[in-house]
């Protein structure tokens, strides 16, 4: 498996939609909801940081290991 997304378990405890988190973050729905699914090959460090700032949450919360 990989790298396992859990933002919309994130987005969830948070009450908050893929609309609104895209944007306060700057991104466009259509690749939020990329990301969120686990179908994005990449992520850059500066969206995963304006994530964690409007989730007030850490990377670790929304990214997790998982051995094959």
């Amino acid at each position: 498996m990989g790298i396992k997304v859990k933002l919309d378990a994130v987005m969830a405890r948070r009450n908050i939609s893929l609309t609104e988190l895209s944007e306060r973050v700057g991104i466009t729905p259509a690749n939020l909801s990329i990301l969120k699914t686990g179908k994005g090959k990449a992520v850059r460090f500066s969206t995963l940081e304006a994530i964690c700032h409007e989730l007030h949450c850490q990377p670790g919360d929304i990214l997790e290991y998982e051995e094959e």
